[in-house]
Formats: C-alpha cells, sequence, structure tokens
C-alpha cells in the first residue's frame, strides 16, 4: 500500500472518530445543560464526517485501486496526490475552527475563513480528478 493511500486512510479514520465525538457533544444539550456554543458545531459535525471521513477514504482508495496509469507511473503524479492531500486537510481544519468561531462572532469576520477553506477543498477535489481522470479507461 502506496504511504499517500496509508496517510488518506489513517487521516480518514482519525477523522471519523473526531466526528463521532462531535455528534455525541451535540447530543448533550438534549440531556445536559451544555452551552449554545456547541450547537455551532453542528456544520463542522458535517465537514468532518463527509469531508475528514468519507472523501478522504475515497480518495486513499482510489489513489490505491484504480487502474494503472503508466508503468513509470502507475497512480499518476504523486506529488499531486501529496499536494491533494495537503489542500484537503489545510481546509478542513481551517474549516473546524472558522466555522464556530464566524457562527459566534460573525461580526469579527471569520467569513474569510469559511471561503478560504471552501477553494482549498475545491482545489483538493479537482487535483484529485486531475490526477485520477486518466486512469479512468477501458481495458
Amino acid at each position: 500500500m502506496p504511504a499517500l493511500t496509508r496517510w488518506f486512510i489513517k487521516s480518514a479514520l482519525a477523522y471519523f472518530v473526531g466526528a463521532l465525538l462531535l455528534g455525541v457533544a451535540l447530543a448533550m444539550p438534549a440531556v445536559f445543560a451544555i452551552p449554545p456554543a456547541v450547537v455551532a458545531l453542528g456544520p463542522v459535525y458535517v465537514h468532518v464526517f463527509m469531508v475528514g471521513w468519507v472523501a478522504q477514504l475515497i480518495f486513499g482508495v482510489g489513489y490505491w485501486m484504480f487502474p494503472r496509469y503508466s508503468k513509470e507511473k502507475p497512480r499518476g503524479s504523486e506529488t499531486l496526490g501529496w499536494v491533494t492531500y495537503g489542500l484537503l486537510n489545510s481546509g478542513l481544519v481551517l474549516r473546524t475552527g472558522g466555522e464556530p468561531l464566524h457562527a459566534l462572532q460573525p461580526a469579527v469576520g471569520w467569513g474569510w475563513a469559511l471561503a478560504l477553506s471552501a477553494v482549498l477543498q475545491w482545489l483538493a477535489g479537482m487535483a484529485f480528478v486531475l490526477n485520477t481522470w486518466a486512469r479512468v479507461k477501458e481495458k
């Protein structure tokens, strides 16, 4: 298994555990007196679950298992794969911090963090498509 795939999958597993913990935290206000700030974590939960767990797992397995690009470069560009990993995780980390800060203090101007995180994640998606497109072919 390539190192990049291991990083994608292990990161996905870590985000999965994080998403489950966020899900528990979001359920707590129904039982205990938890600060309303916890509710601001709702969108973070969705992003950690869908981007951190689901998308990252798909990227890792796709990089590993899709048909070979060529004998010299069986998985396409490894550099572009690492760029994809960096962009995806940078965007997600920025989102997990920026989302609750923007929800709790919108006047401070945390919207830039959300916009930048969205751009980073979009660039990661485009990099993955660019690196994977030629590997989707007939026998």
